[in-house]
């Protein structure tokens, strides 16, 4: 019998249908780490991840569009960004659901790190979607292997405060907590225009100890400086840096470890002879460090943490 001519052709399987299809693309969503400057990084899995996302967010659509156009990729994009991830969120839940393969990109690097996106991976997670990944670039590893910093551990800090009285509250958090103990290469973004004044705030507050700043991480003007802290200061004060800014400083100095053994010398006599928060408390009132990180510091040292 001859097929009727006039017969609509086949509707294109419905998203919640897609599973009987092996070579379709897999329902959940996918964080796909982009290019943080060289257009060569893109890895093929992030390439075929984008190509078959049903949906890809995107901080900001027109940056994404050019990205995908380079790759010679088509695909439709919505805005997810810090200011509208809350509203995003269920109907982006609703398409997962459906059996939808949504993609989630940031405008460079890996999604998620000083990047929107992690309330929506929450959300995903407690309504029992799958959640893959697709590594790749990421600014602030690749400036660390680059900046002759001990590698590990590590600390990211993201994006410091840009006000400069918050910005010297933080920093004075983190040097509590070396006294209490932590002992890491920190990492940092910074906005060029604000790079010199964050440098010297972290001279103030952590003393000049080794540092790097990376900028340009894979671009054509790649630079990456190491020196002190003070000495960073004042090139960033002399020649204003511009492009995409990453900073590294190293951790304590030997000096400062052996400040440290002194908190652990007196944290062991007080220990002795009381408990642990006794011990942390007369301590804490001791040498004016905040007695959170002194109290951490007694449970280690007790054997409790």
């Amino acid at each position: 019998m001859t097929a009727d001519a006039s017969a609509a052709p086949p509707e294109k399987p419905r998203e919640a249908d897609r599973s009987a299809d092996p070579a379709a693309p897999v329902p959940g969503l996918v964080l796909v780490s982009t290019p943080i400057g060289n257009l060569g990084d893109v890895s093929p899995r992030a390439r075929a991840a984008l190509a078959e996302a049903d949906l890809v967010l995107c901080e900001d659509t027109a940056r994404s569009a050019r990205l995908l156009s380079a790759l010679g990729l088509r695909a439709r994009t919505l805005s997810l960004h810090e200011h509208n991830e809350d509203a995003r969120i269920p109907a982006v839940l609703k398409r997962l659901e459906a059996g939808a393969t949504v993609a989630l990109i940031s405008d460079a690097g890996t999604p998620l790190v000083s990047d929107p996106g992690f309330r929506l991976v929450r959300a995903a997670i407690a309504a029992g979607t799958a959640v893959r990944a697709v590594p790749g670039p990421n600014a602030a590893v690749t400036a660390l292997v680059l900046s002759g910093l001990p590698p590990l551990p590590f600390l990211v800090l993201g994006f410091p405060p840009p006000r400069a009285a918050a910005r010297r509250a933080a920093f004075a958090g983190l040097r509590a907590a070396e006294r209490a103990g932590l002992a890491a290469t920190l990492i940092w973004y910074e906005a060029p225009h604000r790079l010199a004044e964050m440098l010297g705030d972290l001279a103030q507050v952590f003393g000049d100890r080794p540092a790097a700043v990376a900028r340009e991480l894979t671009k054509t003007f790649e630079e990456v400086r190491r020196g002190s802290v003070t000495a960073l200061a004042a090139w960033a004060e002399a020649t204003p840096p511009r492009g995409e800014i990453t900073v590294l400083l190293g951790p304590p100095a030997e000096e400062m470890a052996v400040a440290e053994a002194g908190l652990d010398a007196q944290l062991r006599a007080a220990l002795a002879g009381q408990s642990v928060r006794d011990a942390a408390a007369l301590v804490a009132a001791a040498t004016g460090l905040p007695r959170k990180l002194v109290y951490a510091r007694a449970l280690a040292l007790s054997g409790g943490g």
